[in-house]
């Protein structure tokens, strides 16, 4: 049976409803409420009887394919920099450098730089234990320290090449890609620092979230810890290792496209699959082992590793739920309606961006697919209207970034990555990270439209 955009919408939000009503009111775990409320959505929403569980599966199978090895190797990395000493040796380093008074600034300042080529989950499944230590070391909220880092990660998953959503959205509305990093850059920076650091150092004294029972709890390999500190430029080199490898795989991609290299030979995809963030994190785990062994044995090794998988099952999990309930709102067709109708509305380009990407992302959840479809559908529009500089293309596409960071909810992966690593409960996420990341987007979007009117 065909929905209307009403009846589409209408699902949507009772979905949302729903899907509040049991974690919040029946605390029924975020995983099963997700997979339930997938499935009536699903059959609410007249999807063919046969594809009810493709769909839900192929959601949830995209997600985890992304996520789970990201997570799972950036877990044993940061679990290693926690268990050595590396993580305290960067934190008391970066401390020592900026002052303690600084010291969020000083993660969010890292974050930024960890954050040009490396995915929100891996950058932020890295950072972690640097946080948490740092958190540890002075007592303060945790949300004092995660949410700067975090911050920085988001705004340049969203907002810079080579991130997916971007690269791809550029590509889509012919922008030169050069100047989108740059312009973004420019627009990420203010945004990271008002919506990141001012804010979190603002909910941070008005919302105390203690340290994760995680990473405080005792555990099998605790007595291999202090063995032998590793020195601030082991744990920088496994830190800059991945980013290194990252950037190798975008500049060959880089020199392939403007025809520098060829891109079809041999060694040019050998070099770019290192690069390839899963491998990248695969090398860099097996250097860190290498370099922060000291005199652990083997065994030791083998069960520092093994601690760090057990606490992301869940995360995992959770985040694999969230994506298996965009993906089958995205099969509804409820975004594409949504936006289909706003494109119609005769609001100015630049605004009409914003406001299709973030009905998109309240729709679906993912940023990146906020980012391409809106672009997608903005291309014939943008390509009619006359007089739109270089300039002006990259301003619409940090607006389509903005809208598509807003208001970061339960179908949204980043949102359980958060709730799960912090131990926040689903209302308090919605108080701290959605508020975070909507003031994200809309100062993104504010700086990108002021400039509009000048350049």
């Amino acid at each position: 049976m065909a929905h209307d955009a009403t009846s589409l919408l209408l699902i949507a939000i009772c979905a949302v409803i729903a899907l509040l009503i049991l974690i919040m009111r029946f605390k029924i775990h975020a995983f099963v409420a997700l997979t339930l409320v997938s499935l009536l959505t699903a059959l609410a929403t007249g999807t063919p009887f046969s594809k009810i569980v493709p769909t839900m599966l192929t959601g949830f199978g995209n997600t985890l394919a992304s996520v789970a090895l990201l997570v799972g190797l950036g877990a044993m990395i940061g679990r290693l920099l926690e268990i050595t000493g590396g993580a305290k040796v960067l934190a008391d380093t970066l401390i020592d450098k900026f002052g303690e008074k600084r010291a969020p600034f000083a993660l969010g300042v890292a974050s930024l730089l960890f954050g040009f080529p490396i995915f929100f989950d891996a950058g932020l499944v890295v950072m972690l234990p640097i946080i948490f230590s740092v958190a540890k070391r002075f007592g303060d909220s945790t949300l004092k320290y995660a949410f700067p880092a975090a911050g920085a990660f988001a705004v340049m998953h969203a907002f810079l090449p080579p991130h997916p959503g971007p690269v791809a959205s550029g590509e889509l509305l012919g922008v030169n890609m050069g100047l989108l990093v740059i312009v973004g850059l420019i627009a990420a920076i203010p945004t990271w620092y008002i919506g990141g650091y001012l804010y979190g150092q603002f909910i941070g004294k008005r919302i105390h979230i203690p340290l994760p029972t995680t990473f405080l709890s005792k555990n099998v390999v605790s007595e291999t810890a202090n063995l032998e500190v590793p020195s601030f430029g082991k744990v920088l080199f496994i830190l800059l290792l991945p980013l290194c490898l990252i950037f190798l795989d975008t500049g060959l991609n880089t020199l392939s496209t403007i025809k520098a290299i060829d891109g079809s030979q041999t060694w040019v995809e050998i070099l770019r699959m290192l690069g390839k963030t899963p491998v990248a994190l695969l090398i860099t785990l097996l250097v860190a082992i290498l370099l922060l062994k000291g005199q652990r044995t083997k065994e030791q090794i083998e069960k520092l590793c093994d601690s760090a998988l057990g606490p992301i099952c869940s995360i995992v999990l959770v985040t694999g739920a969230g994506g298996m309930f965009g993906g089958v709102l995205r099969a509804s067709g409820i975004g594409d309606v949504l936006a289909a109708t706003l494109s119609n509305t005769g609001l100015p380009v630049i605004v009409a961006a914003f406001v299709i990407s973030t009905c998109l992302r309240v729709a679906q959840g993912s940023a990146t697919v906020a980012l391409t479809t809106t672009a997608a559908l903005m291309a014939p529009t943008i390509a009619a209207t006359p007089g739109l500089s270089q300039f002006d293309l990259c301003f619409i596409v940090i607006s389509i970034a903005s809208g598509a960071t807003v208001l970061s909810h339960v179908n949204d992966s980043g949102f359980w990555l958060i709730s799960r690593f912090l131990e926040m409960d689903t209302k308090t996420t919605f108080k701290t990270w959605t508020v975070l990341e909507t003031i994200l987007g809309v100062v993104g979007f504010t700086i990108v439209s002021i400039a509009s009117i000048f350049l």
